[in-house]
């Protein structure tokens, strides 16, 4: 399994396990089907919605880690 980091496009993390959606909708990143979210990177995603991309990367790799 790949490692995430802060230019790790959504739609590639949405493609390679769907069941890290929650981590997104968590920090209020609801609209994942548009196509503009997908093709954005984590660090711009975090950066939009206010929030510490290293926190939400730790938790991304933690729950494929444990995959």
């Amino acid at each position: 399994m790949a490692t995430i980091t802060k230019d790790t496009i959504i739609g590639d993390i949405l493609d390679m396990d769907s069941t890290t959606a929650p981590y997104f909708l968590e920090m209020g990143m609801h609209c994942l089907g548009c196509p503009a979210s997908r093709g954005e990177t984590v660090e711009e995603a975090c950066q939009v919605h206010g929030i510490n991309p290293d926190e939400l990367i730790e938790k991304l790799n933690a729950h494929l880690a444990d995959k």
